[in-house]
């Protein structure tokens, strides 16, 4: 069978080796490629059984890459499986509608890439057990013979009924083989007997003599008894030390069953008791503080943005996420402000290669540039995530209103934390640390209800 082989198409080198490790455990042959640009080069003289796309890239984004690789008529056979952060029900079908065949997160687990390399028919097909072949026979005709029953469908397999209805079946055999060998060896004596009795012919006047019969007919009669009786013995000496032999692993078996199904139970009562204690807290809170009241009365949550992540995605979003799963239960009715400020970073660098934060020691004199660029860029996909984005939607749609997401972005123009005066002694570290309090996302909640 031919080596499986895929393309994995990522900006970030670490995504690249983790994804690649995970798929040559299968033996299936990588190749990389660094931007869609260099993919679609690649596929003008390769043709792998399998594309895992980044989404975020520079210059053509993973969408429409996939596009571009759907409409050539030589690349529109090869499956492709989008390898990205991004998530939502949107998303998906997005990238189903170009001709995706679904999303591969980069949290990704072992059972996700097996599952997904089922899919794209990157290994074997799965086999369940077959039946077994032995199958008992009748000894002469019109006798009737026990079956085994089959086993219940989807139930577990009887390994010692199958064991113990193949040596039934294998005796069986034996003993057909030894009726038919008699049978034979006795037809063969009447006829050799009746041969001498027709040459002598008889006499009318007395009888004749008694012949003496030739030697050799028994003993090859009690040479081949010989012969079927040890045949015999070594079946089953041999099928019962078969027999001994699967005994044993059955109870091992048996024995790994009711280990695992004493953990089964323990681990359940663990989490019953855990569940008890979670709904008696739940029903406490409840009861401490009216509906929405408690979400209403706390504080507003600023959460740091790190220089050069999008505002609205990653620690942010999984913070908006448990807000609205939190406020949902308690059948809050409001509004949840998200308030977006950047912070102004001492930076080195350039325009083309793109900008860093500078070196901790270096004086913010001499510091390429003071600013945010990526917040400097046009507002939209910049600052929240697709996944953002669908999680806004998706509590609206749920609550048919009662809860909605309100986005506010107030740049640089209102710091809350003041930037120290600029000195010849002032340093980046001291001038980032400022910029860095000032780059963050604050969470508030207000209750449209009394």
């Amino acid at each position: 069978m031919a080596r499986k082989s895929a393309l994995v198409v990522d900006d970030s080198k670490s995504a690249r080796v983790i994804l690649s490790r995970m798929l040559e455990k299968y033996d299936i042959a990588v190749d990389m490629a660094e931007s869609a640009e260099q993919a679609i080069d690649y596929l003008k003289s390769n043709r792998p059984d399998a594309i895992f796309m980044d989404h975020l890239m520079p210059g053509i984004d993973g969408l429409q890459a996939v596009k571009a690789i759907k409409g050539n008529p030589l690349t529109a056979m090869i499956p492709i499986m989008m390898y990205t952060s991004q998530e939502g029900e949107l998303y998906v079908g997005q990238a189903r509608a170009l001709g995706a065949m679904g999303v591969l997160p980069k949290q990704v687990r072992p059972v996700d890439v097996s599952k997904v390399l089922y899919e794209l028919h990157l290994l074997p097909d799965r086999r369940d057990m077959a039946e077994p072949g032995l199958q008992p026979v009748e000894i002469e005709p019109g006798m009737p013979v026990e079956r085994p029953p089959r086993p219940a469908a989807g139930g577990p397999i009887d390994w010692g009924r199958r064991i113990e209805t193949a040596v039934k079946d294998q005796a069986v055999d034996i003993r057909r083989f030894i009726v038919a060998s008699l049978d034979s060896f006795s037809t063969r004596i009447v006829g050799d007997m009746r041969t001498a009795v027709s040459i002598q012919g008889p006499d009318p006047i007395a009888p004749p003599p008694p012949q003496p019969q030739p030697p050799w007919a028994w003993i090859a009669g009690i040479l081949a008894a010989s012969l079927i009786a040890a045949a015999c013995a070594a079946g089953w000496v041999s099928t019962r030390s078969d027999l001994v032999r699967e005994r044993a692993e059955l109870a091992g078996l048996n024995s790994s069953n009711a280990e695992l199904q004493r953990s089964n139970l323990d681990l359940a009562a663990a989490v019953k008791d855990l569940t008890t204690a979670l709904a008696a807290a739940n029903s406490s809170a409840q009861a401490a503080a009216p509906s929405g009241a408690g979400a209403a009365s706390s504080p507003p949550r600023v959460e740091p943005v790190p220089y050069g992540e999008i505002a609205l995605d990653r620690g942010r979003l999984e913070v908006l996420r448990d807000l609205l799963t939190k406020l949902e239960s308690q059948n809050f009715r409001g509004v949840v402000k998200v308030s977006s400020s950047a912070g102004v970073f001492c930076l080195s660098g350039n325009a083309t290669d793109g900008y860093v934060p500078a070196a901790p020691a270096l004086p913010v004199n001499r510091c390429d540039l003071i600013g945010n660029p990526p917040d400097d860029a046009p507002a939209g996909q910049q600052r929240q995530s697709l996944a953002f984005a669908n999680l806004v939607a998706g509590v609206r749609q749920r609550t048919a209103g009662a809860i909605t997401v309100a986005l506010e972005s107030t740049g640089s123009l209102h710091p809350g934390t003041p930037y120290p005066p600029r000195t010849e002694s002032l340093t980046a570290a001291e001038w980032n640390k400022a910029a860095a309090a000032n780059n963050r996302v604050e969470f508030s909640v207000e209750s449209s209800t009394p």
